[in-house]
C-alpha cells in the first residue's frame, strides 16, 4: 500500500499506466494522409456543392483533453485509492474482532458490519490473521466458544453471515469461556459494541473488557447514544384505549418515532406518532382502535428502528371482549341516572369494549356478549339470529322492566308470569327483599353477596321441575332473581329486575360489577378458545430485526401460561396453535435499557461513525469517469448535427399521444355526468333531509294512497296558514327500501291487503320509534260494524303488525295529555269518523322529550284532511259538518306541534295561560 498523507493506494502498481497518457494523446491526434488529387472533369460539377456533414481535420483540443481525463480517472480508480486510511496501531499480531450480536445490536447493524469488514480488509492487506468472537449465545443452544484463528480474508464471509439474535448477549459467560480458552497475544482487539448493558449491574461487560485487555490494545466502537436500541413495553389497558410506552436508555434531544399496529397478514391497522421530550426517557401514545381492528392486531412495532426490542407480539389474552348494549326504551339522555344503560355502561367500560345499536347491527360484527335492558319483544327475525348466535357460543344477558312485565317473547331461560311482583309499595304489606344465597351449582359461586342490596319489584318465573337448576341467585324469600339456561355453546341469562335503579338498587352496588364481569367471562370472546393444558409447540419466532421466521430445531415447547426468559431455547415468538396461541416477548413492563458507563482505564472508546473513518474512492472515480464518457458521447452527437432533431421528434410523439387520449377524455366526462344523477334511494334521502315533510306509508292500494297523500297535503296547507311550520309537499314511503330515520312523522293507514313486512322493514320501524319518530296508525274502521274489535280488518292487520314489534305499554289519551293542549284545547280527536279511542304510549321517556312514539286510532284522519286541487274536500265526514272537519284539522295541528316541539306544554309555566283560555 502506497501512503501519501491522507491519501493511500491499495494497488499502487496500477498507477504505472499513467505513463501511457502521452502516447494516448499522440494517437488521438493522428490524422489520415492527405488524399491524392486526380483530374476527372465530370466531377467538377460537384465541387460547388456543400456536404451535409463535415469532419474536422483534427480533433478539438478540449475534446482531446476530456478523453484523457476519462482515461486518467479509470487508471486512478484501478489503483484503489483510500481517503483517511485506517492506520493500525503498530503491531504485527492478529486482529481479534468482537461483535455484540444480541437483540440490542440490531440498530445500525449494517454500519457495524461495514466497519468490521474495513478492519478485516486492512488486516488482509497487512497479511495478518483474524479471530471472530460473538457475545450472544448461539442459536443452536450449544455452549459459547471463540472462533478459530484464520486468515483475515477467510473471516470476512463469517462476519457477513452474522445476524443479531433475538435474545440478550451474555458477556459474563463469554468472559469465563475466554479465560479458559487459548487466545493469541500481542493482538489488536476491536469490539463492535452496542453500548448497552446485558445485565443489571454491568459486571459482565466489565469482566469481558478486562479479559480482552489481556490480549492487547482494545478499542470499543460504540454507536451514538441516540442510536441505541429502544424498548417497547406491553400495552396497558385503559378505559379510553390502550396505553403504549416506549423507553430509551438516556434522556437527550427531542426525537419522534412512529408506532405501527399490524395484523397477522401484514396489514397496517394504525400508525401513531410517539415523541420523546428533551428530558424524558419515556414516550407514550394512546392507541384507540375499533374492536374489530383491535382484535385483528397481532404486533406493535416502531417503524424507524427495526429490532426485536421495538416489537410487541399480542395474543388472545390481550383481546377485549366486545359487549353490545340495547335498551328497550331507545336512546336515553335527558335523565341518565334513570336510563337503562347508564349503569351497565359505567360498570362494563373498564374491562369490555362497548357497542350500541340494534340487534342486527351488533350481529353484523363479531361480538361476545349482548345485554338487553327491558326489551320485551325481539323484533322480526332477530330472535332467530340471536338463537343461532347463542348456539355458536354467544352470551345473552337480559334485564326485566315494565316492557317485559307487559309482553315478552320466548327467548328466555324460564317462562314468566304476566305482570310483575311489587314489594314495599303503598298497597303492599311486604317490604323490599334483600339478596339471598347463591346455589352451589351456580357459576356465580365465589362472589360476595351484598347485604345492602334490595329489590322492590321483579318479574316472576312460572314454577317448573328444573327451575332450581336454572337459578343462579335467589332473593331472601327463595324466589329466583337470576336464571340461566345453556343454549348450544352459549348462555341465555335473565335478571328478573331492572338494569337501572327503578326497581332495585343492585346497579348501585359493587356486586353488580362483579356479576357483569362474571357473565362476560363466560364468553369465549371473538378469538379462539383457550389452548389445552399441554405443551405449546413453537409456531413462529422473531429474529434480531423483529422479523417472523420458522423456529429452529433447538427451540423447545412452552407450558401453558409459562413466563419464558428469551434465549436460544425459547426465543420471542408465538407458541401453541394459530387459533389459540401464546406470545413470548423480549420486554415486559419492567424492561429499561441502560448505557454502559464503566470501562477499564486503558480501553479506547471510539465512535462508530467518527470522521476519521477511511473512505474508498474507487466507486466515486469510476462513476465520475462514466459521467464524462457520457458527456463525450453527447458531444459527438452534437458535432454530427444529430441533437437538434430530437426535440422535433419528441413534439410529434406528444401530439400523437394527445390525439389518442381525446376520445378517453370525452368518455370520462360523459361518465361523470351520468354519475352526477342521483339514484332513487339518493333522491329520497335528499328530499327527506333537505325539507321538513309529512310522510305516509305506501300500502299498494291506489285509493288509500291517494287519500293519504291528499290528506297530508291538506294538513300541510293548514299548518302553513295557522302555525310557523313550513313543510314541503308530502312524501310516500316504501318501508322495504326507504330510510325513514330522516322523517319526524309517519302516517300509516291499515288495509287488509298489505303484505307482511320483512325483518329489514321491522328493524327500520323499531329504530324509528326508539329514536324520536312518531307513527300514527289509522285502522280507519270507526265507522264500520265491530269497530276496534278483532273482526275489523284494520284492527286485525294492526294486531299482526304490532305482534312483531317491540311495542311499549299503551293507554287511552288521558285528559291532561299534551295532545289535548299542544296548540288547540280539545278533548276529542275526530277525523272522518268520531268517537273512537286514541291510544298513546304510557310512559314515554328518553331523549324524545316525553313524546309518545305511537298513536293508534280508527277515525280515518287522512280522509277528513284530504282536499283536491280546487281546495274542496275529497271525502265526506260522518256527520258531514264543517265543524267536524275543522276539529279534524285541529287534531292534526296538535299532533304535528306535539311531534315537533315535544311536551313543553306540560310545563307548569303554561298553567295560567291555559286556565285563562278555559275561563274565556
Amino acid at each position: 500500500m502506497l501512503s501519501l498523507g491522507i491519501l493511500a493506494f491499495a494497488t499502487p502498481w496500477a498507477l504505472a499506466a499513467l505513463a501511457s497518457l502521452p502516447v494516448l494523446w499522440w494517437l488521438l491526434r493522428i490524422t489520415p494522409p492527405r488524399p491524392k488529387l486526380v483530374q476527372f472533369p465530370p466531377l467538377r460539377l460537384l465541387l460547388a456543392l456543400r456536404p451535409k456533414e463535415e469532419t474536422p481535420a483534427h480533433t478539438p483540443w478540449w475534446l482531446l483533453l476530456l478523453r484523457l481525463i476519462v482515461a486518467a480517472l479509470v487508471i486512478l480508480a484501478l489503483a484503489e485509492p483510500l481517503l483517511n486510511p485506517d492506520r493500525a496501531r503498530i503491531t504485527s499480531g492478529p486482529l481479534v474482532l468482537v461483535v455484540d450480536d444480541g437483540w440490542s445490536a440490531a440498530p445500525r447493524w449494517r454500519d457495524k458490519i461495514e466497519r468490521g469488514n474495513a478492519l478485516l480488509e486492512r488486516a488482509e492487506r497487512e497479511g495478518r490473521a483474524a479471530l471472530l468472537i460473538t457475545t450472544a449465545p448461539p442459536a443452536n443452544g450449544e455452549p459459547m466458544q471463540p472462533g478459530a484463528l484464520l486468515p483475515a480474508g477467510d473471516v470476512r464471509p463469517l462476519l457477513n453471515g452474522l445476524q443479531p439474535k433475538s435474545w440478550p448477549s451474555d458477556r459474563a459467560q463469554l468472559a469465563e469461556v475466554l479465560t479458559k480458552a487459548k487466545l493469541p497475544e500481542n493482538a489488536e482487539v476491536a469490539w463492535l459494541a452496542d453500548a448497552l448493558l446485558d445485565d443489571a449491574d454491568g459486571n459482565g461487560t466489565y469482566a469481558l473488557a478486562e479479559r480482552l485487555r489481556w490480549l492487547g490494545d482494545i478499542s470499543v466502537l460504540n454507536p451514538r447514544r441516540s442510536d441505541t436500541a429502544l424498548v417497547l413495553l406491553p400495552p396497558v389497558n385503559e378505559a379510553q384505549g390502550d396505553r403504549v410506552i416506549l423507553r430509551r436508555a438516556e434522556a437527550g434531544e427531542t426525537i419522534s418515532y412512529t408506532l405501527r399496529a399490524v395484523s397477522d397478514q401484514g396489514r397496517v391497522l394504525s400508525r401513531q406518532p410517539m415523541a420523546f421530550d428533551a428530558n424524558a426517557t419515556e414516550a407514550s401514545v394512546l392507541l384507540n382502535l375499533p374492536t374489530e381492528l383491535r382484535n385483528m392486531l397481532a404486533r406493535l412495532e416502531i417503524e424507524e428502528q427495526p429490532g426485536v426490542g421495538a416489537v410487541q407480539l399480542l395474543d388472545d389474552r390481550w383481546r377485549r371482549r366486545p359487549v353490545g348494549l340495547i335498551s328497550g326504551a331507545g336512546l336515553e339522555q335527558r335523565q341518565p341516572l334513570l336510563a337503562d344503560l347508564f349503569y351497565l355502561d359505567r360498570a362494563l367500560s373498564p374491562f369490555a369494549e362497548l357497542r350500541q345499536g340494534s340487534i342486527a347491527q351488533l350481529l353484523e360484527r363479531e361480538i361476545a356478549v349482548i345485554m338487553l335492558a327491558d326489551v320485551g319483544n325481539i323484533v322480526g327475525g332477530e330472535a332467530r339470529q340471536l338463537g343461532e348466535w347463542l348456539d355458536k357460543g354467544g352470551v345473552l344477558l337480559r334485564f326485566a322492566g315494565p316492557r317485559m312485565a307487559d309482553t315478552t317473547d320466548n327467548l328466555l331461560p324460564v317462562k314468566l308470569r304476566q305482570g310483575s311482583r311489587q314489594l314495599g309499595s303503598a298497597l303492599s304489606w311486604a317490604q323490599p327483599l334483600k339478596l339471598g344465597s347463591i346455589p352451589e351449582n351456580s357459576p356465580l359461586q365465589g362472589l360476595t353477596v351484598s347485604n345492602e342490596v334490595t329489590v322492590s319489584r321483579q318479574v316472576l318465573a312460572d314454577p317448573e321441575p328444573n327451575l332450581g337448576d336454572k337459578t343462579w341467585l335467589r332473593l331472601e324469600d327463595g324466589t329466583p332473581l337470576i336464571t340461566a339456561e345453556k343454549r348450544g355453546k352459549g348462555w341465555l341469562v335473565l335478571v328478573h329486575t331492572t338494569a337501572n335503579s327503578l326497581w332495585t338498587d343492585l346497579p348501585l352496588s359493587g356486586f353488580f360489577v362483579d356479576l357483569l364481569r362474571k357473565v362476560v367471562d363466560l364468553s369465549h370472546g371473538v378469538g379462539g378458545e383457550a389452548a389445552a393444558d399441554q405443551a405449546l409447540a413453537p409456531l413462529s419466532v422473531l429474529d434480531g430485526f423483529g422479523r417472523a421466521s420458522e423456529p429452529g430445531p433447538a427451540v423447545q415447547p412452552l407450558k401453558l401460561r409459562e413466563t419464558a426468559k428469551p434465549g436460544p431455547r425459547t426465543p420471542p415468538g408465538y407458541y401453541g396453535r394459530w387459533d389459540a396461541r401464546q406470545a413470548v416477548n423480549l420486554s415486559d413492563a419492567q424492561s429499561k435499557p441502560q448505557l454502559v458507563t464503566r470501562w477499564p482505564n486503558d480501553v479506547r472508546l471510539v465512535a462508530l461513525d467518527e470522521a476519521g473513518q477511511e473512505t474508498r474512492l474507487m466507486p466515486w472515480l469510476m462513476a465520475f469517469a462514466l459521467l464524462l464518457f457520457l458527456a463525450d458521447w453527447l458531444i459527438g452527437l452534437w458535432l454530427r448535427g444529430l441533437l437538434p432533431t430530437l426535440p422535433r421528434r419528441a413534439a410529434t410523439a406528444a401530439m400523437l399521444l394527445g390525439l389518442a387520449l381525446l376520445p378517453n377524455v370525452a368518455d370520462a366526462q360523459q361518465q361523470q355526468r351520468r354519475a352526477a344523477q342521483p339514484s332513487p334511494a339518493e333522491d329520497f334521502v335528499l328530499r327527506a333531509s333537505m325539507d321538513l315533510r309529512l310522510a305516509y306509508v305506501i300500502t299498494g292500494d291506489p285509493t288509500t294512497d291517494t287519500l293519504s297523500r291528499a290528506g297530508l297535503q291538506g294538513l300541510t296547507d293548514v299548518l302553513f296558514r295557522r302555525t310557523s311550520i313550513e313543510a314541503a309537499e308530502p312524501i310516500g314511503v316504501n318501508l322495504e327500501q326507504d330510510d325513514i330515520s330522516l322523517l319526524p312523522f309517519l302516517y300509516w293507514p291499515m288495509t287488509a291487503t298489505q303484505a307482511p313486512l320483512s325483518d329489514t322493514a321491522l328493524r327500520r320501524l323499531d329504530t324509528f320509534t326508539k329514536t324520536g319518530g312518531l307513527i300514527l296508525f289509522d285502522t280507519r274502521d270507526q265507522g264500520m260494524p265491530f269497530a276496534g274489535t278483532a273482526a275489523s280488518p284494520g284492527t286485525e292487520k294492526l294486531r299482526q303488525l304490532l305482534g312483531r314489534l317491540d311495542i311499549p305499554p299503551l293507554m287511552p289519551v288521558p285528559d291532561d295529555h299534551v295532545l289535548t293542549k299542544a296548540f288547540y284545547l280539545m278533548q276529542d280527536f275526530p277525523g272522518r269518523y268520531v268517537g273512537g279511542p286514541v291510544w298513546v304510549e304510557r310512559n314515554p321517556g328518553g331523549d324524545k322529550d316525553g313524546v309518545t312514539s305511537i298513536v293508534i286510532g280508527g277515525n280515518d284522519w287522512a280522509a277528513a284532511w284530504a282536499i283536491d286541487s280546487q281546495g274542496r274536500p275529497m271525502a265526506p265526514t260522518q256527520p258531514n259538518t264543517p265543524r267536524q272537519r275543522e276539529f279534524a284539522f285541529r287534531f292534526g295541528v296538535n299532533l304535528l306541534m306535539y311531534t315537533l316541539t315535544g311536551n313543553y306544554k306540560a310545563d307548569q309555566v303554561h298553567i295560567p295561560a291555559l286556565l285563562e283560555r278555559l275561563g274565556n
